[in-house]
């Protein structure tokens, strides 16, 4: 009987071995099929092996595309495990016959695969993970529209159902992405040249999930998902090498807002600027004594749903100084672009607020600071 893992359990696996315990994992992203991906796998598979690597191919799919197939004859593959489903045979990746080979890089072909039933597991992605626990590393390839959490937007972009997706977590768990990149119009070329489809199917195509207008949306997707996962590997390199705040690739906006009936209009202007910016969103409340009043509760709680709505990701603080608190946070996280509000203030409250501010710049320097005037609550 196989127990199956949780994903909290395969990524804390991954994160608590060292360096050398675990396969790298590295991910061929595309936003169709054929801009590349299989190929661009091989090539690096052959690359490795004139390296005097041990490279074998656990699965590619060739598609009838003649320069995949050619390139895949030059590598090892494992042969695969036949397997009987209602009387049909299906042809499956032998993830045991792998291990019992032991290679030092496995090439696995579509990572969203649903394994025949009979198989180790349900999804290739598993079969991948245990490769990488008994450190083998793994070429994989995969389009954005498997993604589980885009797969809703491709879907209404499309109008093609998609039924295999790969959870987000197991491409965070890759060590790199990278992206197969050709440019819609190049790809629309391959389609009507017969690279991609045989020649039944490329009209019907074009029509559908290879119009120019798909295409450009599904390449930026990719593009965006590429983006993150380098911010994030930056993440962990700026944390373990602690370089300065500056580092960074991906615009991170954060509003600061407290229960004032005005921060609605902060959160808006900065989801336009995060929209505008093609960044993330970050609406940060830090917790005060003026909080606690029912009335300041009720509508602090509607702003942070509001933002909740627009995608924001909520953050609350708790510390003496509100300055310090979110210098600090927007420190830690790397933030890039600040937005404060400023109510019409007098005497002691307007000095207390400059003295504030001049805090939060002196501890946060790297942060580009927006302060927008507000209605005096």
């Amino acid at each position: 009987m196989t127990v199956r893992k949780t994903p909290e359990d395969w990524l804390h696996s991954s994160e608590a071995e060292g360096e050398k315990q675990k396969g790298r994992f590295k991910v061929f992203l595309g936003y169709a099929p054929g801009v590349g991906k299989t190929y661009s796998m091989l090539s690096e598979g052959l690359r490795r092996l004139q390296r005097g690597e041990d490279v074998v191919i656990g699965v590619v799919e060739t598609h009838g595309r003649a320069g995949t197939a050619e390139v895949s004859q030059k590598l090892e593959q494992v042969p695969r495990r036949d397997l009987d489903y209602r009387g049909t045979i299906f042809q499956e990746m032998d993830v045991d016959a792998i291990l019992k080979r032991a290679p030092q890089v496995v090439l696995v072909d579509e990572l969203a695969h649903t394994n025949v039933v009979g198989s180790r597991f349900e999804k290739r992605y598993e079969d991948v993970l245990l490769l990488l626990e008994n450190r083998i590393d793994v070429l994989t390839t995969v389009n954005i529209q498997h993604i589980e959490s885009l797969t809703t937007r491709v879907q209404a972009l499309t109008g093609v159902t998609v039924r295999e997706q790969v959870p987000d977590w197991v491409l965070d768990r890759a060590d790199e992405i990278v992206i197969a990149d050709l440019t819609p119009e190049a790809l629309i070329t391959r389609m009507r040249r017969g690279d991609i489809y045989p020649p039944d199917r490329i009209e019907r195509s074009l029509a559908n999930f290879f119009r120019r207008g798909n295409l450009i949306a599904l390449r930026e997707m990719a593009l965006q998902k590429v983006t993150k996962a380098v911010d994030r590997h930056l993440d962990d390199y700026v944390r373990r090498k602690r370089l300065g705040a500056h580092w960074a690739v991906t615009e991170r906006i954060a509003v600061c807002i407290s229960s004032n009936p005005q921060a609605r209009d902060l959160i808006a202007r900065g989801a336009r600027l995060a929209e505008g910016m093609d960044g993330e969103l970050f609406v940060v409340h830090v917790e005060t004594e003026r909080d606690e009043d029912p009335e300041r509760q009720h509508t602090l709680q509607a702003h942070l749903q509001f933002a909740s709505n627009l995608g924001a990701e909520i953050v609350h603080l708790k510390g003496k100084s509100v300055a310090s608190a979110t210098a600090e946070y927007v420190t830690q996280h790397r933030i890039t672009q600040v937005i404060f509000g400023r109510s019409a203030l007098h005497g002691l409250r307007k000095y207390l607020y400059h003295l504030a501010i001049q805090k939060f710049m002196t501890e946060a320097p790297h942060v580009d600071l927006h302060i927008v005037t507000q209605e005096e609550s």
